[in-house]
């Protein structure tokens, strides 16, 4: 089943996604990359910064998506204000 994973960083957190961005990536990388439509970071307006994550990927149901967001090291140094997983249907 495919999700819809928005997750936005906390104002201010830059250096906490900066200082945790490559455990972010391993463990993305090592667990996920297989599973994953589209992922990346959002960006500021100036297109410098970096201000959330956005996942569109495969899973199994409701609980491995909160599971993979939850163990996130993102999530686990504190960086998101929010989480919002949503079920995703592919159109194109």
């Amino acid at each position: 089943m495919l999700f819809y994973i928005r997750c936005v960083d906390k104002p201010g957190h830059l250096h906490v996604r900066k200082a945790n961005r490559d455990a972010h990536l391993a463990y993305v990388k090592e667990g996920y990359a297989d599973k994953i439509v589209a992922a990346g970071p959002t960006l500021d307006l100036d297109l410098e910064g970096m201000n959330g994550s956005v996942f569109i990927i495969d899973l199994e149901d409701m609980t491995a998506a909160e599971t993979m967001t939850s163990n996130d090291p993102y999530a686990k140094a504190g960086l998101f204000e929010s989480v919002v997983i949503r079920p995703f249907k592919k159109v194109f």
